[in-house]
């Protein structure tokens, strides 16, 4: 029983650190981008503590709680369709023997959610076509050229701090020996 006490206390705080970073997009104008991904980042501590089960249920309340209580519904959006559980599916994907197959997996995966988000954006927030369009050019292949480039980088930062996770934070965290 204290085993799961423990488990649902910290995966609550984690929730709970995650959320205040989403309920912070309506705050900053840059966070409708940055603090997705770093409310996603923190739920890599409970995948590799307790499993991708345990993340995703943590993903799954930030995901309700955000949506109901961030202002910024196109930042929760964005969380939701990719950087609340990109970093949860990362361990899966890295698990295939093949690199290739992991970039190709991982480039579909960045690609779908990402051009999905637009869409429930476009669609459901009712944006019209010509906020997208700056002197004819239409801004979201912009954007998506962008997170083509800079999607391998947010990788290589995720498995950073992973790393860095396991090899600083996690013995403090709970003091292993």
């Amino acid at each position: 029983m204290k085993k799961d006490s423990f488990r649902i206390a910290f995966c609550g705080l984690i929730s709970a650190l995650s959320l205040v970073f989403m309920l912070m997009t309506s705050l900053i104008p840059v966070g409708t981008y940055t603090f997705p991904v770093i409310a996603g980042v923190l739920l890599v501590a409970v995948v590799i503590e307790f499993g991708w089960k345990w993340a995703f249920g943590a993903f799954a309340a930030v995901s309700l709680l955000s949506l109901f209580l961030a202002g910024d519904k196109e930042a929760v959006v964005y969380f939701i369709a990719f950087f609340g559980f990109y970093p949860i599916i990362k361990s899966c994907i890295e698990r295939l023997k093949s690199r290739a197959v992991q970039y190709l997996i991982k480039y579909a995966v960045f690609n779908v959610c990402i051009i999905a988000a637009f869409f429930v954006c476009k669609l459901v927030l009712m944006i019209p076509d010509e906020e997208f369009t700056i002197g004819g050019f239409y801004i979201p292949w912009a954007f998506l050229i962008a997170g083509e480039v800079f999607f391998p980088l947010y990788d290589m930062c995720v498995t950073v701090i992973v790393t860095n996770y396991i090899l600083r934070v996690r013995n403090k965290l709970f003091k292993i020996k």
